[in-house]
């Protein structure tokens, strides 16, 4: 048997049977898998039980919050964040047993984190232009030094430290269809517009609507999302319509606070 790897990867799912036997495979050589489940009533726990012990459930609140919880349970110096819908390539494993072994030898400086980049497709298609290649996301980091900001969407990272960045990729299978990216759509605009009232942010009409066109822009064109094609297009779109989904969820929100 192979020698595991002295990294924790960390898995927050909730009814991922479909999904789950993938990502866990993709990391079995992780010498320690942590899975926080939300509740799940299919047959994740059953799944992550083939790869794990180390299963713990909690109902998901606050996104940064059940983040943070998760990521307290690693055993590990280093921590690998994953989704269910997400693999590691084989690319990506002989970096992080490289980080290890130049870590333990005292040769990464001062570096807590490292960003990884994120292969994203749409059915089975990987999605290259838009902004979304490579995407790089925080994701490899020393417990302990990396926190989420303790809200509900789209929560900011802290640490404090050096930032390096990884050449293998985490494969993303961000969405099985357009269906499911516009449902997906539906439920983050509603967070977004949450935020922007409990925070007190003031949104003007003409700053969604300058949000919106410039996010089509930056993705269609000034990213190439057009080598994409119909893809590209709609990638684009879905980023405008979500910031006019938001102000239009936001000023609902408003409009029936005051009646």
């Amino acid at each position: 048997m192979d020698q595991k790897i002295p990294v924790s990867v960390v898995v927050i799912v909730k009814n991922e049977e479909e999904r789950l036997a993938a990502c866990l495979e993709s990391v079995a050589w992780a010498a320690d898998i942590v899975i926080v489940d939300d509740m799940s009533t299919d047959r994740t726990v059953e799944i992550a039980r083939r790869y794990t012990d180390r299963i713990f459930e909690r109902k998901m609140d606050i996104e940064g919050v059940h983040r943070n919880y998760a990521y307290s349970q690693a055993k590990n110096e280093w921590v690998l964040s994953l989704d269910a819908d997400e693999t590691v390539s084989p690319e990506l494993k002989e970096e992080i047993i490289r980080v290890i072994n130049e870590d333990k030898n005292k040769r990464i400086d001062d570096h807590v984190v490292f960003a990884v980049p994120m292969r994203n497709y749409i059915g089975d298609y990987w999605v290259k232009w838009g902004g979304w290649y490579p995407a790089y996301k925080d994701r490899l980091f020393r417990r302990g030094k990396f926190t989420y900001e303790e809200t509900g969407v789209h929560p900011r990272v802290f640490y404090d430290g050096k930032c390096g960045r990884l050449k293998g990729d985490i494969i993303h299978y961000s969405y099985a269809d357009f269906t499911e990216l516009i449902n997906s759509l539906n439920g983050q605009t509603s967070k977004e517009a949450e935020k922007w009232v409990t925070t007190g942010r003031k949104m003007p009409l003409h700053v969604a609507l300058y949000r919106a066109f410039d996010r089509f822009i930056r993705s269609y064109v000034g990213n190439k999302g057009r080598r994409d094609g119909v893809i590209g297009l709609m990638v684009a779109v879905n980023g405008g319509f979500y910031q006019l989904l938001s102000f239009a969820k936001y000023w609902e929100s408003n409009a029936k606070s005051k009646t």
